[in-house]
């Protein structure tokens, strides 16, 4: 494929709920390799949004592409294969071993998953002998990072994550979101975070997306946007994490 083809595209991507429009004419570019945060305040429509790249979400008007080809002109499921998705409830099955969840898309495919597992265990920094135990025995850090391994399992390059650390304490938030970045740069993957948490953003993305309405309003790095750019409703944001650590600064002065 051309070197030029964007990983992902929307081309006026809408989706209205009867008179509701949560998502509202995106279009934008992905570049291959780009780790992208999309940030707004709740009911902002970027979780509707990253939910028809793997059609969880059909769109009213518009399409998505990925490597320049419409996600609709194959079946759902086997789109999803190719696409690492990962949620903040994680939806591991409480009835399989970790190895079995992490192993499942690799059965479905018909491939093999021995070594694989393993190989996914270190790549998500747990340990292999964690392999036999069952969800309920790990740490909510813990399922997080094997629903990480599941995603990557089938080979994907597009990895989405939606709010995937919010049920997560802040340290392990912070080593889980610097560990997805190690990850990110290792396999050369596309990632789009979606997140209500602007220094997250700020701290793991190339590109931060701001939404609101429905609508992207700012379209920035994370540099422009510390440097006050990206307009108002970017730089509401923006001033929440940088008034804590004025607050923070404040305490030991």
């Amino acid at each position: 494929m051309p070197d030029n083809l964007p990983a992902l595209a929307f081309e006026r991507v809408t989706e209205t709920y009867g008179s509701t429009i949560a998502v509202d004419a995106v279009s934008l570019e992905i570049a291959r390799g780009a780790f992208v945060a999309l940030v707004g305040t709740s009911g902002s429509g970027k979780s509707t949004l990253l939910k028809t790249i793997n059609r969880l979400v059909e769109p009213s008007e518009g399409r998505v592409t990925i490597d320049g080809a419409d996600i609709a002109a194959e079946p759902a499921p086997e789109l999803r294969r190719r696409i690492g998705y990962v949620f903040q409830n994680i939806g591991l099955f409480p009835h399989m071993t970790i190895a079995e969840n992490i192993a499942i898309g690799l059965r479905i495919a018909g491939r093999r998953e021995d070594a694989k597992v393993g190989e996914l265990l270190d790549l998500v920094d747990l340990p292999r002998d964690i392999a036999g135990r069952m969800p309920d025995a790990l740490s909510g850090g813990q399922r997080q990072r094997v629903g990480i391994a599941r995603a990557l399992a089938p080979g994907a390059k597009l990895l989405l994550l939606d709010e995937a650390f919010g049920a997560l304490d802040p340290v392990t938030r912070d080593a889980l979101g610097t560990r997805i970045r190690e990850v990110h740069d290792r396999l050369g993957l596309t990632t789009i975070l979606v997140t209500h948490d602007m220094a997250e953003a700020l701290l793991l993305a190339d590109r931060v997306l701001v939404m609101k309405a429905g609508r992207i309003v700012a379209d920035a790095t994370p540099a422009e946007l510390v440097a006050g750019k990206g307009g108002d409703d970017a730089q509401a944001l923006v001033q929440v994490p940088r008034a804590q650590a004025e607050r923070l600064q404040a305490l030991v002065a």
